[in-house]
């Protein structure tokens, strides 16, 4: 059974699997947070820039596995795959979604 994710975070998956940057931005609340990597982007031309370079740099796709509701946020546990050491991985991506769009998110 397919895994149902809330609407932003299926726009957000399915526009990074085909690199649109704009439609994964969509997706985002104008004063979004991203934090990834040890880096933290402000705003959506910020979210724009690090998905932009991300997908450059990985050549990544995500794949969902999991979907879980914990302290108030919703948390994507994805098979990660793309041009870097141990790939694939599992990685955990935590939604804070307001008013149907993400308002944060952080990947671990």
């Amino acid at each position: 059974m397919p895994i149902q994710l809330p609407k932003p975070v299926a726009g957000y998956v399915s526009s990074g699997n085909t690199s649109d940057t704009e439609a994964l931005a969509a997706c985002f609340a104008s004063d979004a947070v991203v934090r990834d990597e040890g880096h933290t982007f402000n705003g959506l031309e910020a979210i724009k820039a690090w998905h932009a370079e991300a997908t450059r740099k990985y050549h990544h796709t995500v794949e969902p596995v999991e979907v879980v509701k914990r302290d108030g946020k919703t948390i994507l546990i994805a098979s990660v795959s793309g041009d870097f050491p141990n790939s694939p991985v599992n990685l955990e991506h935590v939604f804070e979604l307001v008013d149907d769009k993400i308002k944060s998110l952080e990947i671990r």
